[in-house]
């Protein structure tokens, strides 16, 4: 796998059909998204300014919605740093393999939204950033036949 840096990541923007009766954005993998949705979760009731998230996925890509309030994505890859503002339902971040990813900053009332290209498996997570900067160190040696 070739290593991803912050500027693999990527604002998606979604259809957004008005209607005076509330809007409706909707979201088709391998459509709107560059992969398929295997697993969709959300998270609410998340206390003003807390962090949620710091950690990698080794397979999995995601694409992060703000379906209401905002919140911030601080993105890294061992060398460059990158934060993106969340803050509309109609388009959303991308983040692919590879990138360590921490929510912050969230309003009061903030829901994030988390569309997954694989289920929950524990073993695709790195929750440690030494961990995280060890295995980029790695794929990029193995990348560069090392």
């Amino acid at each position: 796998m070739k290593p991803q840096t912050v500027y693999d990541c990527s604002i998606l923007d979604l259809v957004k059909i008005e209607n005076r009766a509330g809007n409706i954005t909707p979201v088709t993998g391998n459509v709107n998204l560059p992969f398929g949705i295997k697993r969709v979760f959300y998270t609410y009731d998340i206390p003003g300014g807390e962090s949620r998230g710091a950690h990698a996925h080794k397979e999995c890509h995601q694409f992060i919605v703000a379906a209401g309030g905002s919140f911030e994505i601080a993105l890294d890859d061992g060398r460059n740093r990158h934060t993106v503002l969340l803050n509309r339902p109609f388009y959303g971040l991308h983040i692919p393999p590879g990138i360590w990813a921490a929510e912050q900053g969230f309003s009061s009332g903030s829901v994030c939204l988390v569309l997954a290209s694989h289920k929950y498996d524990a073993q695709d997570y790195i929750r440690d950033y030494q961990e995280y900067l060890d295995y980029i160190k790695l794929a990029a040696k193995n990348v560069n036949g090392g």
